[in-house]
């Protein structure tokens, strides 16, 4: 059963793609996360006060890859 972690953090393109590369994800989201605006666009978040930050789904089998090992792969981004 796939389990589900968001990270938030810079530009979310790079970190969808990389997390996507990772043996054991099974798929990548991008979105905005934490906001105070409804339906923001990526203009909004970049130049305005929304209040959002860039923000990716991963959903990701814990029999092929642990938490952990996403926690760490991320704090080296």
């Amino acid at each position: 059963m796939a389990k589900d972690i968001y990270f938030a953090g810079g530009c979310f393109w790079g970190v969808e793609e990389y997390f996507s590369r990772v043996a054991g994800v099974e798929s990548t989201t991008a979105g905005y996360a934490n906001g105070n605006t409804e339906k923001p666009t990526y203009r909004d978040v970049c130049y305005k006060n929304t209040g959002y930050a860039e923000a990716v789904r991963v959903q990701y089998n814990p029999q092929v890859v642990s938490l952990k090992s996403l926690a760490q792969r991320f704090s080296v981004l």
